[in-house]
């Protein structure tokens, strides 16, 4: 008689491999092996964890050659999350120009482009200019008189080179903020697959934000925040790879013991030095011209400067430094803010070139002549008289955002944006029967709609991620978990200081990647973690899946909304789901 306490694989509460059911073992045939049967790494494991190595297993299965299947199986990594920015790519490319109209802030942003592009500063335009524009196809002489704006000009010079490309009409102004928020699709598998270590959580992160009805707006309308928020991504990017990189460099430092182990040695972890960790001062790059977009990049670099230094804390700990808050402050903290602030601050500046060349005769830029006209004499006049004028214009501006409370029919409070609770209309028209592509037998006008709003149930499930990754960092001390809480805090909790500013939901789409990222770690989390029995990776897996495809359904039924096609009106009001919505 054979007794199963012979079994080498028994677990309590599961069955052998020989009396698995069927439905296991064919399980087993995808490539799923319970994480208890691969052996523990050593702290050059705990320093850069190795990635989970694809089974090509399912493409053997499907019938593919070998060859083939592992051909596939290497090149994942990249072919996964190409394949998902080609599905972002041809939905927010799709009918780009429609509707051809200058909706909502196009009115400021798409004009202040051109002139940026051909004058080096913002002008003002005829009251009548949007229609001259749509009716001439962009052929309309550049006005030279200055226009007071209250943001700095790198999203606007984004946004008019693909003006200069594509002409002066809605394609051209949008197709640069299509181009960032498709190429942000592609970041965000990277940087998912880089932090969880999965290629499929990666490419989930970045599918979701594919489908997100906010993010899909933002890239088909040329605004800054989208902008901003491409910028903000591959700042956290640069960051996560130098991450990777600098422990990587930390481990090869340590040394092995005759086991071929590596421990940690304390020596080695307060004294090693990173070096000048070029992704780093990338990253101060992308903050400068975050920063230059909005101002409220200034916010997301400091968080992120926070995190850079505790996560070089964490990696000195690791590998066994004895005073790894010291050895930071000595070897790490300078580096990383000459790397980053400065280097942004030079950025911004440097995005101000067109209107600091432009005349100072009266003829050039807003405030251009401030130091040589009103701002003569005082204690700064040792200071170039650009940089004096640039400094009273940004405290005109500052002025402006701290006061700005005029009210308006779509502001929120941030408390709401969480949930959805007032999004922004871009476009409303309410077309006749047969016109403007309302059905002929419609029997009542249609709506047509572009409505700034994130799909619903996505950002639903994104409250509980939140908590789940609160949970995480503050209890588990995941430091995933702890960067996607920074990056949700640096976008969303400054709005909290000014409540009583005029401010919009789509504002959220800065930190919406971030999201995204806690709704793929909290599905990871449904999935099971590794070591869970087959039954409840079933279960799990099951239960992740329809959430996907419940929010992927729920984007598909929003889809009119977000691309202003007609539909018939009680069709619109049968996606009003919350009367704020109206």
């Amino acid at each position: 008689m054979t007794s199963t306490a012979s079994s080498t694989d028994l677990r309590q509460g599961q069955a052998p491999h020989d009396q698995r059911p069927s439905w296991q073992q064919r399980l087993r045939r995808f490539g799923y092996t319970p994480a208890q049967d691969a052996p523990s790494g050593d702290v050059r494991d705990r320093l850069v964890p190795p990635y989970a190595e694809p089974s090509p297993r399912l493409w053997q299965v499907l019938g593919l050659p070998p060859v083939l299947a592992e051909r596939i199986t290497r090149w994942s990594g990249w072919g996964g999350p190409l394949l998902v920015t080609l599905m972002a790519g041809v939905m927010r490319f799709w009918n780009l120009g429609s509707p051809r109209a200058v909706i909502f802030d196009e009115t400021y942003y798409a004009k202040d482009a051109w002139a940026l592009v051909h004058r080096g500063y913002e002008v003002n335009w005829d009251k009548n200019a949007n229609d001259l524009v749509l009716q001439s196809h962009g052929h309309l002489a550049v006005p030279t008189d200055a226009a007071y704006v209250v943001h700095p000009p790198v999203g606007k010079y984004v946004i008019g080179l693909g003006e200069l490309v594509f002409g002066f009409d809605p394609f051209g102004w949008r197709f640069m903020t299509a181009l960032l928020g498709t190429l942000s699709v592609l970041l965000l598998c990277r940087i998912g697959r880089r932090m969880f270590r999965s290629t499929f959580l990666g490419c989930l992160a970045g599918a979701l934000m594919a489908v997100d009805g906010l993010h899909f707006v933002m890239s088909r309308t040329s605004l800054l925040d989208g902008v901003l928020m491409f910028f903000v991504v591959a700042a956290f990017g640069c960051l996560v790879v130098d991450r990777d990189r600098s422990r990587q460099r930390l481990a090869v430092a340590l040394p092995a013991g005759a086991d071929g182990r590596v421990r940690p040695d304390a020596d080695v972890g307060d004294t090693f030095r990173f070096g000048l960790r070029p992704w780093r001062w990338a990253a101060g790059l992308m903050l400068g011209l975050a920063f230059g977009t909005k101002w409220n990049g200034l916010y997301v670099l400091a968080a992120f400067c926070v995190m850079a230094v505790l996560w070089d804390v964490g990696a000195r700990r690791t590998a066994g430094a004895r005073h790894p808050y010291r050895a930071v402050l000595k070897y790490d903290t300078g580096l990383t803010f000459l790397a980053t602030v400065p280097v942004a601050i030079g950025v911004y500046l440097l995005s101000w070139i067109g209107w600091i060349l432009s005349p100072t005769d009266g003829s050039g830029g807003y405030f251009r002549n401030w130091a040589e006209t009103d701002g003569k004499g005082g204690n700064w006049t040792f200071l170039p008289d650009w940089l004096r004028s640039l400094w009273h214009y940004e405290h005109e501006v500052y002025n402006f955002h701290v006061h700005l409370s005029s009210p308006h029919t779509y502001q929120s409070n941030p408390w709401s944006w969480i949930v959805l609770g007032r999004p922004v209309s871009y476009f409303y028209e309410s077309p006749s029967p047969g016109a403007d592509g309302c059905p002929a037998d419609a029997g009542q006008k249609c709506a047509r709609e572009v409505l700034a709003i994130g799909t619903p149930l996505l950002w639903w499930a994104a409250c509980f991620a939140i908590l789940y990754v609160l949970w995480r960092w503050l209890l588990r001390r995941d430091w995933r978990a702890g960067a996607i809480a920074c990056g949700i805090a640096a976008g969303y909790l400054p709005w909290f200081m000014y409540q009583e500013r005029t401010i919009f939901l789509f504002y959220a789409v800065v930190f919406l990647p971030f999201l995204c990222l806690a709704v793929a770690m909290l599905i990871g989390a449904i999935v099971g973690p590794p070591g869970s029995s087959d039954t409840r990776r079933v279960i799990g897996a099951s239960a992740a899946g329809v959430l996907v495809l419940l929010i992927a359904w729920n984007f598909i039924y929003f889809w009119p909304l977000y691309t202003g096609t007609a539909i018939p009106i009680d069709s619109w009001r049968s996606r009003m789901w919350l009367d704020t919505w109206v």
